[in-house]
């Protein structure tokens, strides 16, 4: 009983956050362009179950992975294992004893964003759109990529202490390198992706463990320190992206050396 009213709770609260939506765009099509959609009945039910599914997503996730993330967060910050973990005596941690952390990091980083709806919807257009020429699952996996090294990082700064403005403005000066030699089709993907990486599931598993891992660590604040791993989520995607576009063209052109370079001998054979 108790699921089911949370169940519609999380239903109630979708509908409230998907109705401002469906108002506008029916109405801006009534109004401005003058014209009534044909397939309304289709529309309703698919509103229907945009509802329902985000709902019960929510619903899972809360039941589900983000406990089962808190917990771990927990688990890996814990004195007791940490000092079992350095595997020697120590007086006091050092950023070097948190490496389960880092890990731990990377990991919930890279697979939350494969389950990312968005993610997986901006991949599936962006394969349609060039013709295959970039790969669904390549381009998931690059965003992967780049958001689990950036929460891993994020995590560093927070056991570290280190200021964030750092990490952010050296992170994008390595973006403006990047997009000054990366290949122009792949740019405003690239930068689309940091943005469909940190959606839904992401960003409320990530803010998790951030505030998880600043109230475990000594001398850390949640309010000052347990905040900004989004922005890592949301900015290293851009930098894999651009590098997985740099990479393509690279196997690109050291495929078109391997043949010419054949071609020659080719030719020396024939004559011969």
């Amino acid at each position: 009983m108790e699921l089911f009213i949370i169940s519609t709770q999380f239903i109630a609260d979708s509908a409230i956050d998907v109705l401002p939506i469906a108002i506008f765009l029916f109405a801006f099509q009534r109004l401005v362009i003058g014209e009534t959609p044909t397939n309304w009945k289709q529309i309703l039910v698919g509103f229907l179950f945009v509802v329902v599914g985000l709902g019960f997503f929510l619903e899972g996730l809360e039941q589900t992975l983000f406990p089962l993330g808190r917990l771990m967060a927990q688990q890996l910050t814990d004195p007791a294992f940490l000092y079992a973990s350095a595997g020697k005596a120590v007086t006091a941690l050092v950023w070097q004893d948190y490496y389960w952390v880092y890990w731990f990091a990377l990991a919930i980083g890279f697979s939350t964003s494969l389950a990312e709806p968005a993610v997986i919807a901006v991949s599936m257009k962006a394969n349609a759109v060039s013709g295959g020429a970039i790969g669904v699952w390549s381009l998931r996996v690059a965003i992967g990529i780049g958001v689990g090294v950036g929460v891993s990082l994020g995590c560093f700064r927070i056991i570290t202490g280190l200021p964030l403005h750092y990490f952010i403005a050296a992170a994008y000066l390595v973006v403006i390198v990047q997009t000054a030699i990366a290949p122009k089709l792949i740019v405003p993907l690239a930068y689309d992706s940091g943005g469909v990486a940190t959606s839904t599931v992401t960003v409320l598993l990530i803010t998790a463990l951030g505030l998880g891992l600043s109230e475990a660590v000594p001398g850390r604040s949640p309010l000052l320190d347990g905040f900004g791993l989004v922005a890592f989520a949301c900015l290293f995607p851009i930098i894999s992206v651009l590098a997985y576009g740099q990479l393509a063209v690279l196997k690109e052109r050291v495929s078109e050396s391997e043949m010419d370079s054949r071609n020659p001998k080719e030719e020396e054979d024939n004559a011969l």
